[in-house]
């Protein structure tokens, strides 16, 4: 099995005589994709099988998925891709002996080739109206690495076991750990991971960033050249390893030297480090450690690389982050916990897993809350009810746009669910033909 992230990746630049930054205003966006903050219906999951890899590959990641799940079912729900009845058993039986609640758990069974489903799953998106739909895009192994065809028909089956409407979008290829978005239109990615002949031969990044605005909302491209991989890296330095985007215009990354340690090029860095938003606004940059020492899987091999905490989840209420069994765990941790308040930080032990190439947020996808909304006539008179189910004990704010721009929401009340179900009575003459939406601070 060739592994999919690694901290030591083969050098190399790619498409130098293009911009790093491109921005375009002319196109009518289809399609949003939401941040990953913004409120969850649930979480997918591909649970680690035996049919393509074995099963001591299998078993070696359980623990990790178990401990995923654990973490996630007081947030929102698990939807967890099973390989078939046999598996979903055996999957059943691991959650309940690890005292696992199953409340909040679903399966969707279907074979699977592995367990990237950040970059083989389905891209969830809201239009124009509010309705939330799945983009399909094209996935075949990172270039041709892998074995792809069963993951490569995911988010369609997913389409259809959900009743959402597909957006075929497999004429281009495109992994999911590839882009990162700040959720005001801005996206970084870097074209070794996206523009290489082996996954998409003779697209322009023109043309590339042309689809991206239509079908996933990105009005600003900042443009790394990445590296290519070869057989150590095979997503070809993929962005979500060294870099996401936080909240209130925040980078989250590495010192310049972990950066070059990464053989992210020099120039690149400079790129990154000169980052600004869609106003040209500059982040502000928060710097995460790797590991203090190479990673050692459970069993006590020694990868002969360190690990990055940058790869982390953020579900509703807690954010998932690597764990290494490493003094700098807990330091990581403690720099990303400020970064989400209201969220607990949880570190997943993830050593067997890096083995194979990846993290927490290579393996787990984000299936979007669907916003209240309401339309109203102009001149209405009275008033409008809204009613939100959520979690008892639970802090929430209730917004209301005119669009679904990420921009554009505003507070209309906070409030302190007690109770299964909240109604909120607003004028009609203050929200014609809005929107609402209920997310947690």
């Amino acid at each position: 099995m060739k592994p999919r992230h690694s901290s030591r990746l083969l050098s190399g630049l790619f498409g130098l005589a293009v911009a790093a930054v491109t921005c375009c205003s002319a196109q009518t966006i289809q399609t949003r994709m939401p941040d990953e903050t913004d409120r969850h219906e649930g979480t997918w999951l591909t649970w680690p099988h035996q049919y393509t890899y074995g099963i001591a590959y299998r078993n070696s990641l359980d623990a990790t998925w178990v401990a995923m799940t654990n973490t996630l079912v007081s947030s929102e729900r698990v939807h967890i891709i099973a390989y078939n009845t046999t598996e979903q058993t055996r999957i059943t039986n691991l959650l309940t002996a690890a005292a696992v609640p199953l409340a909040n758990v679903n399966f969707f069974v279907r074979q699977t080739d592995d367990v990237w489903v950040r970059d083989n799953g389905p891209i969830f998106v809201f239009d124009s109206g509010g309705a939330l739909k799945i983009t399909d895009w094209g996935f075949n192994g990172w270039g041709g690495d892998t074995v792809f065809a069963k993951d490569n028909t995911v988010p369609s089956a997913i389409s259809a076991s959900l009743s959402l409407p597909l957006v075929d979008l497999n004429a281009t290829v495109l992994e999911g750990g590839a882009i990162e978005h700040d959720g005001q239109g801005v996206m970084m990615a870097t074209r070794s991971s996206i523009l290489d002949t082996a996954r998409n031969p003779g697209l322009t990044q023109a043309q590339l960033e042309s689809t991206l605005r239509t079908n996933l909302g990105f009005t600003k491209f900042i443009w790394l050249d990445g590296a290519s991989g070869g057989t150590t890296d095979i997503t070809d330095m993929h962005i979500d390893g060294f870099m996401r985007f936080a909240p209130n215009r925040t980078i989250v990354t590495m010192s310049n030297a972990d950066l070059t340690y990464w053989l992210l090029p020099a120039a690149d860095i400079a790129t990154l480090n000169a980052a600004t938003d869609s106003n040209g606004t500059p982040y502000t940059f928060v710097r995460l450690p790797l590991t203090a020492n190479d990673v050692r899987t459970t069993s006590g091999v020694n990868l002969g690389y360190k690990g990055s905490y940058a790869n982390y989840y953020v579900a509703n209420n807690v954010v998932l982050v690597p764990a290494y069994n490493d003094p700098n765990d807990a330091p990581a941790r403690a720099i990303i916990a400020p970064l989400y308040p209201g969220r607990a930080v949880v570190g997943i032990d993830v050593r067997n897993l890096y083995q194979n190439g990846g993290m927490v947020h290579c393996v787990t996808q984000q299936q979007p809350a669907v916003p209240l909304k309401l339309v109203c006539s102009p001149g209405a008179v009275g008033a409008i009810a809204l009613t939100f189910a959520g979690d008892s004990g639970h802090s929430y704010r209730l917004q209301a746009s005119t669009t679904l721009q990420a921009a554009s929401w505003t507070d209309v009340e906070s409030f302190l669910l007690t109770g299964p179900v909240k109604t909120f009575s607003q004028p009609v003459s203050g929200y014609a033909r809005h929107f609402f939406r209920v997310v947690t601070p």
